[in-house]
């Protein structure tokens, strides 16, 4: 099975570089830009690693490794840092790193240290099936039914679908699918993109008595069974609302992108 390694770094080029030669050793490979969303998806996604860097927008590499920590999340984390002085790299480690490399890197020394931090951590069972309410996904035959029907959908339909179920009542932005689904790594234009691809893949797997939400643009993915009591409150959520919400020039939904800041 191939592990999944999460990269957060706002450096385009290393991060591209990084994920490019993790995915020719044979690891699944997601980037996100920022400390905000790497917390999202490190908090509400099943990573068998993470690599971070520490200076980050929105919200710096420890304070993510910290409140991964105080949420519960046990993933390794393999901070990347151009802060090499040893107090800094000890900062590090205490703050809930397992690991630490000074930029620059060598690639090989990287991939060696992820090797040794993923054998200290056992293997999970092979996900083959992926479900939400009476939607369902055979990730083997890449086979959708949704009631009992057979669904048809097209290749960037189906991969968009599973990243959506992957991630499940958690917070998805139009880049994470943009850089995910779409492999994009620059700010496209048009953006219409991203909405009318979930609104087609909505429309496929749309039945009469039962509602299933295809959001964009920061909204959580929802099914009918996972609903959270009111007013409660993670370490996650905590460690967010001190970040700070969004700037957006009109006003949109929060937890958006730098990306989605600089298109409007």
């Amino acid at each position: 099975m191939s592990r999944r390694i999460l990269i957060v770094e706002d450096d385009a080029e290393t991060a591209d570089y990084l994920a490019k030669s993790l995915r020719q050793d044979g690891f699944t490979v997601e980037h996100v830009a920022d400390g905000r969303d790497g917390l999202i998806m490190g908090s509400g996604s099943d990573f068998d690693l993470i690599v971070t860097d520490r200076m980050l927008p929105t919200m710096d590499g420890l304070s993510v490794v910290k409140a991964l920590r105080a949420a519960g999340v046990e993933t390794p984390v393999l901070i990347l840092s151009a802060l090499a002085q040893i107090d800094e790299r000890v900062k590090g480690l205490r703050a809930g790193g397992d690991d630490y490399i000074t930029k620059p890197f060598a690639y090989s020394e990287v991939v060696a240290r992820i090797e040794n931090l993923l054998r200290r951590r056992p293997g999970k069972a092979v996900e083959t099936e992926l479900r939400c309410g009476d939607l369902s996904v055979d990730l083997l035959s890449r086979r959708v039914t949704r009631g009992g029907r057979s669904v048809d959908l097209l290749p960037r339909e189906f991969k968009l679908l599973e990243y959506l179920l992957r991630h499940k009542d958690k917070v998805v932005t139009r880049t994470m699918l943009l850089e995910q689904v779409w492999d994009y790594r620059f700010d496209p234009h048009p953006a219409s993109w991203t909405p009318t691809s979930a609104a087609s893949a909505r429309r496929s797997t749309k039945a009469s008595t039962r509602r299933f939400s295809i959001r964009c643009e920061g909204r959580a993915i929802g099914c009918p069974s996972a609903r959270d009591p009111p007013g409660k409150r993670d370490a996650t959520a905590s460690a967010l609302d001190r970040a700070g919400p969004r700037r957006h020039r009109r006003g949109g939904a929060r937890g958006g992108s730098r990306t989605d800041r600089h298109r409007r």
